[in-house]
């Protein structure tokens, strides 16, 4: 077998492109990590505002446990509901139809760096319902 001729200088014009493209990567890089680095502390804001929201509907059913079951419910939910929440938590109790409704909310201040230049502070709410038991 004979080898493929090559041409004068084929070889030297594929080593000049190969260097030239040398820097391309660094450069894409470059440009798109800063992208990826805030869309990561998008969801890390994310995470973090869905844990507010399951403790807040968890402060919120023990809150109405405690009304359902209390001889007074007005002054027994609210105070169980702020102690099982997180802080700075504020709870309101509504009775009607037998039925008494314990609703949580607290202000998620969005803190995560950069994420928190673009972002308003989220209010986090949650409620709820439990028939009121005969005492």
């Amino acid at each position: 077998m004979t080898a493929a001729p090559t041409w004068p200088g084929t070889r030297q014009r594929a080593r000049q492109a190969i260097r030239a493209d040398g820097g391309q990567a660094t450069v894409e890089l470059a440009l798109a990590l800063p992208v990826l680095c805030l869309l990561l502390l998008g969801i890390v804001q994310l995470l973090v505002v869905a844990s507010d929201q399951l403790a807040v509907i968890q402060a919120a059913r023990v809150g109405a446990r405690a009304a359902a079951v209390a001889a007074d419910p007005a002054s027994t939910g609210a105070p169980a509901a702020i102690r099982a929440g997180p802080t700075s938590a504020h709870a309101s109790v509504s009775i009607g139809d037998g039925v008494v409704t314990v609703t949580v909310s607290v202000v998620n201040h969005t803190d995560v760096p950069l994420i928190g230049a673009l972002l308003p502070d989220i209010v986090v709410t949650g409620s709820a319902a439990m028939q009121l038991e005969p005492p």
